[in-house]
C-alpha cells in the first residue's frame, strides 16, 4: 500500500500536518496578500487578464495588465483557455483560490518527493509531523516564496510532471500530465526528452516510458491544436509572433533570470558570442544532465532522474526566473533519500539553506558598492548564485550521489549512516 493510500485511510492523523502547514504558510500568505493591490500576485493577474480577454473577445496577446505592471500574456493559447474561470472570478476570490492551490500543489510535491523518507517511518505517528515539517520548510525556499508572492503557476506544473513520473500505478494514462503541463507552458517539454531517453535508447529501454512518451506527445499536440480550432487568431499570434519575442517576458539580463543564457547576458559580451557560448554550454549540460537522468532511472532512482530533468528546464531555457527553480523541492528530496545517510541529509539541508537565502540580491548590493574588482567580479558571481547553484546541483545528483550510494551498497567504512 502506498504512502498516499495509507494517508487516505489515516487522514485524521494528518490534521496535525495541516496545522503545521497552515501555521507556516499564514505569515507568508498574509504578507503577500496584504501588499498594495497593484503589487499583489502580479502573475496571477496576467493569467486572469488572458482569461478575461477571451471572455471579452479581445486579442489575448495584445492586452496587458493595469498600470503600473503593464504585463502582457506570455503563455501558450491553451493556458488562456484554462484561465477563463479566473477571468470570471472576482479578484479577491481568484487570489485566495490560487494561493490555496499553490499550498496544495506544494503538499502533493513534498509528499511524493520525500516518499522514501516518509515510508521509512511508515505506520508511525511521527509521519504526519515529519510531512508537515518538510512542507513547512519547503514553503520558505525562495523559489517557493516567490510562487506565493507572484501567484505563479510553476508548482502546479512541477506536481503534474512529478506525479506522471513517480506514481506507481496511475489511474490516468502515464504521460498525459506531462503533455498537459507542456501545453500550459513550454518548459516542461524537457520531460518529453526524459521519457525518450529512458524508453528508447536501447532494446532494454523502459516500455512504459515509451508508451508514456507517445501519450505525452499526443496530449501536448492535441492541446496545442485545439486553440487553432477555437481561437485561431490568438493561436496564430502566439506561435508566429509572441513566442519569438523574448523581451515580452521582461528584461532577459535581469538578476531574476538565472538560466545559463541569463548569466551570460549579464557579462555583456557581443551578442553573437553570447549566443555561441550559450548554445555550446546548453548542449554540454543538456547532454550531461539527460545522460545521468537516464542512468538514475535505470539504477532504480527515478526521483533523481526527475530532479535532474527539472534542473534542465531551468538551465536550458532562454529565460528562467528564480520562481522557476521550484524544482529544487524535488532536488532536495533526491539528495536526502530515505534519510539513512547523515552526509546526504547534511547536503540536502545545505541545499535547502542555500535556496532559502536571497543570495542573488546580495550580489546586486555588492555591485552597487562600486568597490574596484570586488563589485564587478564577486558581485556578479554572487548575483548568479542560483544559476551556478543549479549547475552544482546537477553535478551532485549526477556524479556525487551515485558514488555515495555505491559506497553505501559496498559497506564502505568511511560511510556513516543514521540508525
Amino acid at each position: 500500500m502506498t504512502a498516499v493510500a495509507r494517508s487516505v485511510r489515516g487522514w485524521p492523523r494528518y490534521l496535525v500536518s495541516l496545522l503545521i502547514i497552515a501555521v507556516a504558510a499564514t505569515p507568508l500568505i498574509a504578507y503577500w496578500l496584504s501588499n498594495p493591490a497593484d503589487q499583489r500576485l502580479v502573475d496571477l493577474d496576467v493569467y486572469r487578464t488572458g482569461g478575461s480577454a477571451l471572455l471579452l473577445g479581445l486579442p489575448v496577446y495584445d492586452v496587458i495588465t493595469p498600470a503600473p505592471q503593464l504585463l502582457p500574456f506570455t503563455y501558450p493559447p491553451f493556458s488562456a483557455m484554462l484561465a477563463v474561470p479566473l477571468g470570471e472570478m472576482s479578484w479577491p476570490a481568484a487570489q485566495w483560490v490560487w494561493t490555496i492551490g499553490i499550498v496544495v500543489a506544494l503538499a502533493v510535491t513534498v509528499g511524493y518527493s520525500f516518499r522514501p523518507l516518509l515510508e521509512r517511518f511508515s505506520g508511525r505517528l511521527a509521519v504526519p509531523v515529519l510531512f508537515g515539517l518538510l512542507a513547512a520548510a519547503c514553503m520558505y525556499l525562495m523559489p517557493i516564496r516567490d510562487q506565493v508572492r507572484f501567484g505563479q503557476v510553476d508548482l502546479f506544473l512541477v506536481a503534474l510532471c512529478l506525479l506522471d513520473c513517480v506514481v506507481r500505478k496511475p489511474w490516468w494514462p502515464r504521460g498525459m500530465l506531462i503533455g498537459l503541463a507542456t501545453a500550459v507552458k513550454l518548459t516542461p517539454g524537457v520531460f518529453l526528452i526524459y521519457l525518450a531517453v529512458t524508453g528508447f535508447p536501447r532494446r532494454d529501454g523502459d516500455p512504459e516510458h515509451r508508451r508514456a512518451l507517445y501519450m505525452a506527445v499526443f496530449t501536448a499536440g492535441l492541446l496545442t491544436i485545439l486553440p487553432f480550432l477555437a481561437i485561431f487568431d490568438d493561436a496564430k499570434d502566439f506561435w508566429f509572433s509572441a513566442l519569438l519575442d523574448s523581451e515580452r517576458l521582461g528584461a532577459n539580463a535581469a538578476t531574476t533570470n538565472q538560466s545559463l543564457r541569463g548569466m551570460l547576458l549579464r557579462l555583456y559580451l557581443p551578442g553573437w558570442l553570447t549566443a555561441a557560448i550559450w548554445l555550446a554550454a546548453a548542449a554540454a549540460i543538456g547532454w550531461y544532465g539527460f545522460r545521468h537522468a537516464r542512468r538514475a532511472f535505470r539504477d532504480g532512482d527515478p526521483m533523481t532522474g526527475v530532479a535532474l530533468t527539472g534542473l534542465m528546464a531551468v538551465l536550458l531555457s532562454p529565460v528562467a526566473w528564480i520562481h522557476h527553480l521550484a524544482w529544487v523541492v524535488i532536488v532536495i528530496a533526491a539528495l536526502a533519500g530515505s534519510g539513512r545517510d547523515r552526509t546526504r541529509l547534511l547536503v540536502a539541508a545545505g541545499a535547502w539553506l542555500y535556496f532559502v537565502l536571497p543570495i542573488p540580491w546580495w550580489g546586486v548590493s555588492i555591485k552597487a558598492l562600486e568597490i574596484p574588482v570586488v563589485s564587478p567580479v564577486i558581485g556578479k558571481i554572487v548575483q548568479d548564485a542560483f544559476g551556478l547553484g543549479a549547475i552544482g546541483l546537477v553535478w551532485l545528483l549526477a556524479s556525487w550521489l551515485p558514488r555515495r550510494r555505491n559506497a553505501d551498497r559496498a559497506g564502505s567504512p568511511v560511510l556513516r549512516t543514521a540508525p
